[in-house]
């Protein structure tokens, strides 16, 4: 087991952190990279599974306020993520790593149907699991898609990859002189609003006492280290230590 102790964690990333250097879409050479990144912990011998957002692709919430019903367009959102992990999947079996992508609403042709048991099987036989279409509801975001299936998977955490290294009290990538928290509370992430995740998604992590790292995903080696016990980034839980 990994120096950190983690045995099972979730991986959330957004759909953007696929789109590389383009204004949409998918940026094959930037899905390669985050593979990358993944098999490096995964030749740990740590069990993981994913949820990648779809807003590289398509944003339901900005396309329901066009006059698209709002179930309609995070059904839509939903597709999205399906080509997400499709894609991730094949970057990660290029790189022998057996992959599967469990949807949770039903695409038989193209992936398999989300099924606890299922997925906890693949788990234990270091299959990466990647879950795609969110929860399966609308007006649920993908990030509390991620803490509902690690709470339901028995993580050890979830890690948020994004692209600064850490929760910090204001957008660093706009100022300069923001402040990075090493370690906050789950309240204190929802009363600042700091929106690292959606509330939801911070609620059900701090009812099922499940810890989220947050961490750069453009750092090279930067996710092996975290399981390592190195690296630079904030977790989240019920003390803040």
């Amino acid at each position: 087991m990994p120096k950190s102790g983690y045995k099972r964690i979730l991986l959330k990333i957004s759909g953007e952190a696929l789109m590389g250097s383009l204004k949409f879409g998918i940026h094959p050479p930037t899905v390669a990279r985050v593979a990358n990144e993944i098999k490096k912990v995964h030749d740990l011998g740590v069990e993981l599974c994913m949820v990648i957002g779809g807003g590289n692709i398509f944003r339901g919430l900005e396309i329901a306020e066009q006059g698209i019903p709002r179930t309609t367009a995070d059904h839509m959102g939903m597709l999205a993520t399906v080509m997400n992990a499709l894609a991730m999947q094949t970057h990660l079996e290029k790189l022998d790593i057996q992959t599967r992508v469990l949807s949770a609403i039903r695409l038989d042709e193209m992936c398999e149907p989300y099924i606890l048991r299922r997925s906890l099987r693949h788990l234990e036989k270091k299959r990466v699991c990647i879950f795609a279409a969110g929860t399966g509801n609308p007006f649920f975001t993908t990030d509390t898609a991620a803490t509902l299936r690690a709470s339901e998977l028995f993580c050890d955490a979830v890690f948020k990859g994004t692209k600064v290294n850490g929760v910090y009290d204001k957008d660093p990538m706009k100022n300069p002189d923001a402040k990075r928290y090493g370690n906050i509370t789950y309240e204190d992430v929802i009363q600042k609003d700091l929106r690292v995740m959606d509330t939801s998604a911070i609620a059900m992590a701090r009812d099922n006492r499940l810890p989220i790292i947050v961490f750069s995903l453009e750092e090279p080696g930067g996710f092996e280290g975290i399981i390592k016990g190195l690296g630079t980034y904030s977790l989240i839980n019920d003390t803040g230590q």
